[in-house]
């Protein structure tokens, strides 16, 4: 009980961070409607981009955010220093992950909003998928966001690294032009990774009648979220890389 008083405190404290950086805070919430105004205006597939675009904002919170600031935490000598305060170090990485979950609330709900106001997208049709695929995104991305951090070598390398893996899958893992006008062999690679199945699953949330809800999309979600999170107590480090 005490661990997570005090991870709710560490959320507390992120959100604080966050809200008095307001240059930070206002792109995090602009690039999504930013995107989103722009692949409808080039491409004119509203129903497509309102849920790509909102499972884009939740990768880039919980696993590119996490994986950056973590590793710039990491450098920084922070970790290290939490490890020697009264902070349970399982608590800090959890207050960090709450506070991750909430900015994705904020911009899945940003998204769906500007979608419904002028783009006349309804809203997830069933929101008991709705939520359970975002649940499941969220834990997965934020887990192997975790992990990724042990692939970063510094924290000046970690929006190139960070970026080089979230954005060539996201190009053919139905997020930024659908996967069915890739090669065979680029969306046989998708498969197996988790954003596909994420945006598919945020699509069919949206739209059953686009594509068909399948549990099978958060099987994949979660099978990554467990080795994420393997791998992340496995090579986690929390002492500076030099």
């Amino acid at each position: 009980m005490r661990s997570l008083l005090m991870a709710f405190r560490e959320f507390r404290y992120e959100n604080k961070a966050f809200w008095r950086n307001p240059a930070a805070a206002f792109f995090t919430f602009v690039f999504p409607l930013m995107f989103l105004v722009i692949f409808n205006g080039l491409f004119e597939e509203t129903q497509f981009f309102v849920p790509a675009i909102g499972a884009f904002a939740v990768i880039t919170a919980c696993f590119t955010n996490v994986a950056m600031g973590v590793t710039i935490s990491r450098d920084q000598g922070i970790l290290k220093r939490v490890r020697g305060t009264p902070l349970p170090p399982v608590a800090y990485l959890v207050g960090r992950v709450l506070h991750a979950v909430f900015v994705a609330l904020i911009l899945i709900t940003i998204v769906t909003l500007a979608g419904a106001l002028f783009y006349n997208v309804d809203p997830p049709s069933n929101p008991g998928r709705f939520l359970a695929t975002l649940a499941a995104g969220a834990a997965a991305f934020c887990a192997l966001g975790l992990a990724f951090t042990a692939l970063i070598p510094n924290e000046e390398a970690a929006p190139a690294v960070v970026n080089a893996a979230v954005l060539p899958l996201a190009f053919v893992s139905d997020i930024f032009i659908p996967s069915d006008h890739a090669p065979e062999w680029m969306q046989t690679i998708a498969d197996v990774f988790p954003i596909k199945h994420f945006a598919q699953a945020m699509l069919a949330s949206f739209d059953p009648t686009f594509r068909a809800w399948s549990p099978n999309d958060l099987l994949v979600l979660g099978v990554w979220g467990i080795a994420g999170l393997v791998l992340g107590i496995r090579f986690f480090s929390w002492e500076p890389r030099h």
